[in-house]
């Protein structure tokens, strides 16, 4: 499970196979970060863990309601005022007009893994890939290997009225929904189309005609190796289908990988002594969790007849079965002569329709996807990296020349951030955008050292729409959240945070930041044990009052980080005045040319509206001329461009 396995990167998929629900996910520059940094050494607790808050204003801590607590929160969506908190055990939507008091408007229970959640217009989706999902919603679960009852795929629900949402629709898979991405097309208003990535084993035939486990070069029809494709039409959700199952993963092959970290393989050296399972996974050893060796050798019990603790015979049987369960898990076979097959399907897909493209964090690589034809994606281009361990999400900046992706080593469970762990490892990628081409820039992790007993890895974020520059905000599970730089894409700066201490001191426990984003002036987490956190940027070095104003410019009437908008800021005093003080930061112009603009703006903002307008105009002829001497001459057009907007 998510967050209390130290199953490296494919505990998540495994827990599902088993029926256990789970997630999934060079360092950054220091330069500015306090020292010493005050995330190292926090007390532990639950709810009175202590905090370290830099940058950021912390608005509200809300624990989860009663049906939701001790499940793991996930992931985020946004409509209106209303915040839509992705559940285990469901779903919760939180009224946050005033984000100080957010506000239960329902917590509806309809147990899944992991119920990722989207919004559209009147419609919500909500992911379902565990074994227990019920159709009916049901606590009860399902208990048999093939169920009619199942739902693995796509929830689709109406909250015309939010408070009593009605399920209109659902889309099964053959290997479920561990999350989705809904594309909003440009040029059709009738439809929205939904990227689904399942990650856990393919689902017998018997409960979906169709479903295939079987290695591609044995069943073209495989499940394996493709994505799916649904097109909702938006007047009759319930019609909802799969329209294609793009096979984006041909011809890659496995990528190459790092070994473990020094602290893991002293963990698996350990393991081995006392005689745990420990099983290999692309040539990495890789420990069993307990809870889930447990549950495989009462398997081995039931299946003989017996009853009561397994046998030593039990045990040497379940050692020689792993390698084919694994196997069968994971969709490995066929002829392994040659290079071994790269990834079956992807982790997460962020869509940004408004520049024709898709990054899809895909296992063991990160892909540039041309989503034009929105119901049969092509893929552009494919990296790797012996550094990363699990592409797990994907970012863009708003002009699309640079993309992130995040590296979710550990598989969401393991302690990734410690003294010892490199700090290439389990951090983010970013990568320059050119000609449908990915090029290596640098890397990123948030930096601050965290415990053993803290899951600390790279998991989702979005953009801060901070203008002109590249911003971005990213949960790190028990590391806490991050906001950090990219606008040199060489050179990432943090430039705020927030962290708690573990949520137990003594073991690994539930807690952390499974997704943290900017929406209409507020930066939202959803914390997997502690309910829902609210906080606000506060002027610093990096960021003054000017470009937190611009970016509060920006209002989305809803959000779905992973169909990414492009953000637009409309003409204001506070965009022209955040373009001037970064021309300060930069040194774009003079301080006495610098101080005349200045002037300029506030004699335009306090001048009637002829005479406001002309100045205006006048300011932003002169930059024009300024620009072709200035050392930051694309600020001094922007700025130039800001001024016009506001003399119209």
């Amino acid at each position: 499970m998510v967050s209390s396995s130290s199953f490296v990167r494919h505990a998540a998929l495994l827990a599902v196979t088993l029926g256990t629900a789970a997630c999934a996910a060079g360092g950054g520059a220091r330069m500015g970060t306090p020292v010493p940094d005050p995330r190292v050494g926090l007390r532990a607790g639950m709810l009175d863990a202590e905090e370290a808050v830099w940058n950021l204003r912390v608005l509200s801590k809300t624990p989860p309601p009663k049906d939701f607590v001790g499940e793991t929160n996930s992931d985020l969506a946004f409509i209106g005022s209303l915040a839509i908190q992705g559940n285990y055990n469901g779903f919760q939507v939180w009224e946050i007009k005033d984000p100080a008091k957010p506000e239960l408007v329902i917590g509806y229970v309809c147990p899944a893994s992991q119920s990722d959640v989207s919004v559209y217009g009147n419609l919500l989706f909500v992911s379902g890939e565990g074994l227990s999902g019920r159709l009916d919603c049901g606590r009860e679960g399902v208990k048999t290997a093939v169920s009619q009852d199942r739902l693995r795929g796509l929830r689709i629900f109406d909250i015309s009225d939010i408070r009593n949402p009605r399920n209109v629709g659902n889309v099964q898979t053959c290997r479920g929904s561990h999350t989705h991405s809904v594309l909003v097309d440009p040029k059709d208003a009738e439809h929205v189309y939904v990227y689904i990535s399942g990650s856990a084993g393919v689902r017998p035939a018997a409960e979906l005609p169709g479903c295939s486990g079987a290695p591609l070069d044995r069943d073209p029809n495989s499940a394996l190796f493709r994505i799916e494709v649904i097109k909702v039409p938006l007047r009759n959700p319930a019609a909802s289908a799969i329209v294609s199952s793009p096979r984006i993963f041909n011809e890659l092959v496995a990528p190459p990988r790092h070994g473990l970290a020094p602290d893991d393989k002293a963990e698996v050296e350990a393991a081995k002594k006392r005689g745990a399972f420990v099983v290999m996974m692309e040539g990495e050893a890789v420990l069993l969790p307990d809870r889930f060796a447990n549950n495989l050798l009462a398997e081995v019990v039931k299946a003989r007849g017996g009853t009561g603790a397994p046998t030593a015979a039990d045990s040497a049987k379940l050692r020689e079965e792993l390698p084919a369960r694994v196997a069968r898990m994971f969709g490995a076979g066929g002829d392994q002569r040659g290079p071994r097959p790269g990834p079956t399907q992807c982790h997460d897909i962020t869509l940004f329709p408004a520049i024709g493209l898709a990054g899809g964090a895909c296992e063991g690589y990160g892909l540039l996807l041309d989503i034009r034809d929105p119901a049969n994606p092509k893929r552009l281009a494919a990296v790797a990296d012996s550094n990363f361990s699990y592409w797990h999400s994907a970012t863009f900046n708003n002009d699309g020349t640079s993309v992130i992706f995040t590296d979710e080593w550990g598989g969401g469970g393991g302690p990734k951030c410690r003294a010892s762990d490199p700090k290439e490892w389990g951090a983010n990628a970013i990568f320059s955008i050119a000609d449908g081409q990915m090029t290596f820039q640098s890397y990123y992790k948030m930096p601050a050292p965290q415990t053993k007993f803290e899951n600390c890895v790279a998991h989702n974020g979005s953009l801060i729409p901070v203008p002109g520059r590249d911003i971005m905000v990213q949960s790190w599970y028990q590391g806490g959240i991050s906001v950090f730089e990219f606008t040199d894409p060489k050179r990432p700066v943090e430039i705020a945070f927030h962290d708690r201490g573990p949520s137990d001191s003594t073991q690994m426990g539930e807690g952390g930041s499974w997704s943290v984003y900017w929406y209409n002036g507020v930066i939202v987490s959803s914390e997997i044990a502690r309910g829902l956190d609210v906080f606000e940027l506060v002027p610093s070095a990096f960021l003054t009052q000017n470009e937190i104003d611009a970016a509060k410019t920006v209002r989305l009437t809803y959000l779905n980080a992973q169909g990414q908008p492009k953000f637009e800021w409309p003409p204001s005093f506070a965009l022209a005045r955040a373009y001037a003080d970064q021309l300060a930061r930069s040194k774009g112009l003079a301080n006495g040319r610098l101080a005349e603009v200045r002037s300029a703006l506030a004699g335009a903002e306090g001048a009637s509206g002829a005479q406001g307008r002309g100045t205006l105009a006048a300011l932003a002829t002169q930059l024009d001329g300024d620009a072709g001497g200035s050392p930051d001459a694309r600020r001094v057009r922007l700025l130039a461009s800001a001024l016009r907007g506001l003399a119209k």
